[in-house]
């Protein structure tokens, strides 16, 4: 049997990607809360595994070459561990370039524009002082609700993000667009996303993926949260 994987994990969207991926593939692992609300990620000894103190963060015994190596940012988890298992990473490579192309997609709009939407929507005006701000709240919920458009008209070719068959790129959209509620989207419009949040959130990888330490989260209201993820 395989050495257990270490996960360094948060119940957020990003830490799911980590969760989930290691439930699809059949890893074990052993977890390691990183509480991003009491600063744990600044802890010199996390920083050695993730520098840019973020989690999630993974290290494998059973790196290449049979020697321990450190993984962080969700995006390059997921490609490691589909490589490591060869599952979820599509059969060719024109699978693998779609594959990529929507999870740079996810990396570079989804993650940081669903994030900002929660931000200004929900965190910003609890602030003290309140910062509650028509402009970014209007940007990022909008900007969300095309990336999600954009998301739809894709689903409407295709079963799956990158194609029709589940891939490490579905696992990486999935946790943001489930909150789409708290990003303040509808649905109304869009059947194809609909259609395939639905489908991925009855895999029962990713419900167990989504319920690891579901227990912790929080809305960050406490003063000294927001002081430490907000203001460092």
């Amino acid at each position: 049997m395989a050495n257990p994987i270490d996960l360094y994990f948060w119940p957020t969207p990003n830490g799911w990607k980590a969760s989930i991926a290691l439930e699809e593939m059949d890893l074990p692992y052993t977890t390691h809360l990183i509480n991003i609300g009491k600063g744990d990620q600044f802890d010199p000894e996390f920083l050695k595994i993730a520098p840019n103190n973020r989690m999630p963060a993974i290290v494998d015994p059973d790196g290449p070459d049979g020697a321990p190596i450190s993984v962080f940012e969700s995006g390059a988890i997921l490609m490691y561990l589909a490589r490591k298992t060869d599952r979820f990473y599509g059969k060719t490579e024109r699978d693998r370039i779609a594959i990529e192309e929507w999870l740079m997609w996810q990396m570079g709009g989804v993650g940081p524009m669903a994030g900002q939407a929660h931000h200004f929507l929900k965190y910003a005006p609890q602030l003290d002082p309140p910062q509650d701000l028509p402009y970014p709240k209007d940007r990022y919920r909008s900007e969300v609700g095309r990336l999600y458009r954009v998301l739809d008209q894709r689903l409407a070719e295709n079963e799956y993000v990158a194609g029709d068959f589940y891939s490490i790129a579905d696992m990486s959209i999935w946790g943001w667009a489930s909150l789409w509620e708290g990003q303040q989207q509808v649905l109304e419009d869009k059947p194809h996303f609909t259609r395939w949040l639905e489908t991925v959130s009855a895999r029962p990888g990713v419900q167990a993926g989504r319920a690891l330490h579901a227990e912790l989260r929080g809305d960050h209201r406490d003063k000294q949260a927001q002081g430490v993820l907000f203001k460092r």
